[in-house]
């Protein structure tokens, strides 16, 4: 952490995009949708061939080499499967709820940095559609806008498992963006920019995941959340909502959710890469061959692809390691770790930039102080336990075994009745151990053996 006052460059420098025609960038776009729509494809495979080897089976293997054209015949499955539409379901909002979760994750990519610039049919351009000062913002606002279509997929089908899956998925959106968002603070305030080719830029001498360590922790588990993915996939958890906010969905319109859930992670993934991993740029020893040559031309693509599959095998790593939390954790963990976690490392990275642009202190023992009161008091928040709210006595209510017209036992917390038989066997040995004594051998009159039987 030494290296944290030291990594930050006085200048970064952008992607040109003056260069650009409308066919260059129509081109760009169009290859963005062909590259997302195939590295789905590749992820449904990519992710049942791991899970397979975690679990010691094949995964699939037959159709084509590898089994890499199953996930062709997935999607031939769902587009020649019947579509069925819920006849209570308000319709329009029904139809459009699954384009909006797949329009809002196409926009994403819009301005992740791929590569330097390269000659796309002689034209000098940035391997980037576009870019602006605030491009980190543009990435939260349609990530969050995303969680408005599964709102809408589950209140629009009218059923009570679609309802609770939109619900969950509105609470943990809120409680993971912010946490999210405050994982980036500290990105923006060393790089000194928020547009994605500048923060590529500012990392030359070190990727920000070494110094930002704890920042890139809490995203990872943010993007996670946001992704709805294990174990945070509580929106459509199958165990206890069917399949969520998708239960009343079918054919395409369930691929639909089924596609925007992938690009969402292939998102999460090129945001990590982009902000915390160097971008596009070659690892150190690569770096560094034939003075960065390996960081021109079309060689960055191929970094970049490879730490975005990364972050795609930890998703899949994940899914088959830990078990789903339950709701309360999940929402627990959210506002009362990730987010004060959140706060006091923005807090810290501001203090450390402030003294080391306003004063002559010696940073590296600031960092080191700094550093173990971080993970003091992390270990502190996961040591303390919650104070358990007092439980109130609840009184026994009583239970009528005949309310039914047949006799049941009582259930827990239940209580029978007080006998009637019991309380005049009670008040005669009171008055005289004579008639207690008739009482017990039985002699009492009709009236009074039907209350007995009902006692």
């Amino acid at each position: 952490m030494g290296a944290f006052a030291q990594v930050v460059p006085t200048q970064v420098v952008g992607a040109d995009f003056s260069n650009d025609t409308w066919w260059i960038v129509v081109i760009k776009a169009v290859g963005i949708i062909v590259f997302l729509l195939l590295s789905v494809l590749m992820a449904i495979w990519f992710e049942r061939k791991v899970l397979a080897r975690m679990q010691i089976r094949r995964g699939p293997n037959v159709h084509g080499p590898f089994g890499l054209i199953q996930p062709i015949a997935d999607a031939m499955k769902l587009l020649f499967k019947e579509d069925i539409t819920v006849r209570a379901a308000d319709k329009l909002a029904y139809l459009v709820a699954p384009m909006i979760s797949v329009f809002c994750a196409l926009l994403v990519f819009a301005v992740i940095p791929l590569g330097p610039e390269v000659s796309i049919f002689g034209v000098r351009t940035p391997l980037q559609l576009t870019d602006f000062p605030v491009a980190v913002l543009y990435i939260l606002a349609a990530a969050a806008l995303g969680v408005y279509g599964i709102v809408l997929g589950g209140w629009s089908s009218r059923s009570t498992y679609p309802l609770l899956g939109s619900v969950r998925s509105t609470a943990q959106v809120i409680s993971y963006e912010l946490a999210m968002g405050l994982s980036l603070v500290s990105v923006f305030i060393l790089s000194g920019s928020m547009s994605t080719s500048q923060i590529v830029s500012a990392q030359t001498q070190v990727w920000w995941f070494l110094p930002l360590l704890p920042a890139f922790v809490i995203y990872i588990v943010s993007m996670i959340g946001e992704t709805n993915r294990m174990p945070f996939d509580l929106p459509e958890a199958e165990g206890e909502l069917v399949s969520g906010y998708m239960t009343e969905y079918s054919s395409m319109k369930f691929a639909w959710f089924f596609l925007a859930e992938y690009i969402n992670m292939l998102n999460v993934s090129a945001v990590a890469t982009t902000l915390f991993f160097g971008g596009w740029r070659a690892p150190w020893p690569l770096s560094a061959i034939n003075d960065g040559m390996l960081n021109t031309g079309w060689w960055p693509l191929l970094w970049f692809l490879a730490k975005l599959w990364f972050f795609m095998f930890m998703f899949v790593w994940i899914r088959g390691t830990l078990v789903r939390f339950r709701y309360d954790q999940f929402m627990r963990f959210g506002w009362k770790v990730l987010i004060p976690a959140g706060l006091g490392w923005v807090v810290m990275v501001a203090a450390v930039q402030g003294v080391r642009q306003f004063t002559d202190v010696d940073l590296q023992t600031l960092l080191v102080a700094l550093g173990i009161a971080a993970l003091i008091g992390v270990g502190i928040s996961f040591v303390i336990p919650e104070k358990a709210p007092p439980r109130k006595k609840r009184r026994p209510a009583e239970f009528d075994a005949f309310a039914g017209g047949y006799p049941v036992p009582p259930l827990p917390g239940q209580t029978l009745p007080p006998s009637p038989r019991r309380a005049r066997l009670a008040e005669q040995r009171a008055a005289g151990p004579s008639s207690a004594a008739l009482l017990e051998a039985g002699d009492s009159d009709p009236v009074d053996d039907e209350e007995d039987s009902r006692g």
